[in-house]
């Protein structure tokens, strides 16, 4: 009885992520909607430093299978060849694959909001598209999600699609991020009423706007100074009354990072400051620590335990507890590498990844509003309120289906 009391936190976790997490369901399918009329649609790429990815993803999107298209790569101030790649890149598909030679971000702007401002400010579609960089699309794709704005009823569209992880670091590292996410927004894919802003989410990678909900809600300039742009805007979305609806997709790729290195600089961006904006207020004084103490309680404790009992000779409750909890641990990370389409030996490595998980969240929590991203520097404002511009549709938002 002991043991299971002791072991009740993570009995409780893997339960609470087994009854309550679901994946957004998978975007409609677009067979026999050949004869809709399709809206032209503007695709517009931030682009700094991406001479890796860039061909990669502009490649994809020139062969997409859509009547009406432009794309619109925004180079950031690239000091690598991103610029000079998209300009040998052929139009394929699209109406025109223009480079737009970005200007530096001027003062109150982060650079990522600040190069989608300026493709939006050029584009001509009835249908904006963000998307980064670092992705890769199927040929149908873009059919799909504008076929399945209308069947939704949705003002803006976002896809979470297939993490392509391929190197060792990769595999044990960001399910721990992952997971974190899936924790906090358990049904990300249920539309959200304005009251519930707080649990909104979008994915930046793929996003998806009418013109008319990018405009009247502020575009950009809304999140000009946030380094969790996307997050931020479903935020402003959801409480302004507009249907902002997340959906899932094997038909898009993405590889965020390819090192460590990478990995460690990437995330200690932005994970303290997501932490903060969706956090009640109430619990922003202790929710930094309160989660790292969480982290280390859940994640570290309970293998350190296990080997010592192991190495010591110690048995009784001792070596039961850390073999059950570390046991549990396994189970529910070897899980996350599945859903991730990984290999499900990585659960097994999930200390180191927890161990360096909990080193990132230390760099961003001593970060504070000082950020550095692709050789930038930015002095950024702790914003955890949201003030979306006025809505119509925010006086009636209350009774739409929230979903959840």
């Amino acid at each position: 009885m002991n043991l299971i009391l002791f072991s009740l936190p993570w009995i409780l976790v893997a339960l609470y992520l087994v009854l309550f997490f679901r994946n957004p369901r998978d975007i409609p399918a677009s067979e026999g909607d050949r004869a809709i009329d399709l809206p032209f649609v503007s695709i517009i790429v931030p682009a700094r430093n991406e001479e890796v990815n860039i061909e990669g993803c502009v490649s994809s999107l020139t062969a997409l299978d859509y009547p009406d298209f432009e794309i619109l790569v925004v180079d950031d101030e690239s000091l690598d060849r991103t610029a000079e790649i998209v300009e040998g890149l052929p139009p394929g598909n699209a109406s025109r694959l223009e480079l737009v030679r970005g200007a530096r971000p001027p003062e109150g702007w982060i650079g990522k909001p600040w190069a989608c401002w300026q493709g939006a400010r050029q584009a001509e579609g009835k249908i904006l598209l963000f998307t980064d960089a670092d992705t890769v699309h199927a040929p149908g794709l873009l059919r799909q999600v504008v076929v399945g704005l209308e069947r939704d009823d949705a003002d803006v569209y976002t896809l979470v699609g297939r993490q392509v992880m391929g190197s060792f670091w990769e595999r044990v590292v960001q399910p721990q991020f992952f997971m974190l996410l899936a924790a906090r927004y358990p049904r990300a894919g249920n539309p959200k009423a304005p009251h519930q802003w707080k649990n909104a989410i979008a994915n930046g990678q793929y996003l998806l706007f009418t013109r008319d909900a990018y405009e009247s809600s502020g575009g950009h300039e809304t999140v000009a100074r946030e380094v969790v742009e996307d997050l931020r805007y479903a935020q402003v979305l959801v409480r302004g009354g507009w249907r902002l609806v997340m959906r899932a997709t094997e038909g898009l790729q993405t590889r965020m990072y390819r090192s460590l290195p990478d990995l460690v600089a990437g995330w200690s961006k932005n994970v303290t400051t997501g932490a903060l904006q969706t956090t009640t207020d109430w619990l922003l004084p202790i929710i930094l620590p309160f989660s790292f103490l969480t982290g280390v309680t859940l994640w570290l404790l309970p293998p350190a335990v296990f080997g010592w009992a192991l190495l010591t000779g110690t048995g009784g409750i001792v070596l039961s507890w850390g073999a059950l909890t570390t046991g549990l641990s396994v189970v529910l990370w070897c899980s996350a590498s599945v859903l991730m389409k990984s290999n499900p030996f990585y659960g097994f490595l999930y200390p180191l990844g927890a161990l360096i998980g909990l080193y990132i969240f230390i760099i961003s929590w001593r970060k504070g509003t000082r950020i550095q991203w692709k050789q930038r520097d930015y002095e950024v404002t702790q914003q955890t309120r949201v003030r979306p511009p006025d809505h119509p549709a925010a006086e009636d938002a209350e009774g739409r289906p929230s979903g959840t």
